[in-house]
């Protein structure tokens, strides 16, 4: 039985790190796909830069981090969860998207249009998480007009499970956001010119799809 006088054990510096980092990381505060920056939390925790990377080393070491070449730490990503999810995101939002196309009205595709330049003017200062924002903009207005809600409901379901397990994958493939903008355009234009409903949700589908690609080819270079 410990003595009354025993005093509890003070946690090292590192440890408080740890045990403040993986409570974001459990609570989401910290999403999938979050960077940590080491700097920035020795200045928050008012700490040496050595017992923050301790911390995250440790956290690495449980599964929690990963460390990506010339970016640093990431909070890990459940890739195949990831890959999943985004491939059934591509299958239902393209099948909205082709359904909603013969009644999306003129105001309608202006609006999407509008939506994509600002997408394109973005890129002159580039911050992914906007860009993604827009992204979901563009493409809620382009399904809006799906007669089909069961669709719709499933679509919202995917978006839901991807904004848990990941952050924007524009912040992994920054390179592939002025691709995405032209084959907006090229969506825009299909619609415009009247395509019919399966050539739209094959386009719409491999939209996703090219995203997701490109993705997997930049984290399968990060980890050569």
């Amino acid at each position: 039985m410990p003595s009354p006088d025993a005093q509890p054990t003070r946690l090292s510096k590192s440890q408080l790190v740890y045990r403040a980092l993986r409570e974001r990381i459990m609570d989401g505060t910290y999403s999938p796909g979050y960077r940590l920056v080491l700097e920035q939390l020795a200045r928050e925790f008012s700490v040496s830069a050595v017992p923050v990377r301790e911390a995250v080393r440790l956290l690495e070491a449980e599964g929690y981090v990963t460390f990506e070449r010339n970016v640093g730490a990431r909070v890990a990503i459940d890739e195949t969860q990831y890959e999943t999810a985004a491939e059934a995101l591509a299958v239902v939002d393209g099948a909205a998207v082709g359904l909603s196309g013969p009644h999306l009205t003129e105001d309608d595709l202006e609006a999407a249009r509008e939506v994509n330049e600002k997408m394109r003017r973005s890129r002159e200062s580039f911050d992914p998480v906007s860009f993604a924002r827009l992204n979901g903009e563009f493409h809620a207005i382009l399904r809006s007009r799906c007669p089909n809600t069961d669709l719709l409901n499933m679509v919202g379901k995917q978006l839901q499970l991807l904004d848990r397990i990941r952050r924007s994958p524009f912040d992994f493939v920054p390179a592939r956001s002025l691709q995405s903008v032209e084959e907006h355009e090229e969506l825009l234009s299909l619609i415009e010119r009247g395509a019919e409903p399966d050539k739209v949700e094959r386009y719409a589908r491999q939209h996703r799809l090219n995203t997701l690609q490109a993705f997997i080819e930049q984290r399968r270079q990060s980890a050569e």
